[in-house]
């Protein structure tokens, strides 16, 4: 059994930064991609970072510049990294991990519980 457990989040006024953690728990062999997504109200999920084990990221273009992923692989963990936060990045942000378990042949596709950034002045 795998869990995420994310943390970090919380209320912050605009212009100011805020860095998530997201820490995997369990029976892990190895972990691959390692992503960022969020939900704001009345909206679908969208992915915000990705980062793939070697070290290629992505970004949304909303973010471009603002946030930073980074990742920890000694303690299966991922970051968040958000500067000069803007109302518009008020939602609930999700972790999602690609995690390959021990006695496993395949990856498996593992998400937080989420963890509410809320931008307000």
């Amino acid at each position: 059994q795998v869990q995420l457990v994310e943390s970090g989040g919380g209320l912050v006024q605009p212009g100011g930064s805020l860095r998530l953690s997201c820490a995997a728990s369990g029976s892990i062999f190895s972990i691959n991609g390692m992503d960022w997504y969020r939900q704001a109200p009345g909206k679908e999920r969208e992915l915000v970072a990705a980062s793939i084990d070697g070290g290629s990221t992505d970004y949304a273009e909303s973010v471009k510049g603002r946030f930073t992923i980074s990742r920890d692989n000694a303690k299966s963990t991922v970051y968040l990294q958000m500067n000069s936060l803007k109302p518009e990045d008020t939602a609930v942000y999700y972790c999602k991990m690609w995690i390959k378990t021990s006695g496993s042949y395949r990856y498996l596709e593992v998400w937080g519980q989420g963890t509410l950034v809320n931008v307000s002045s």
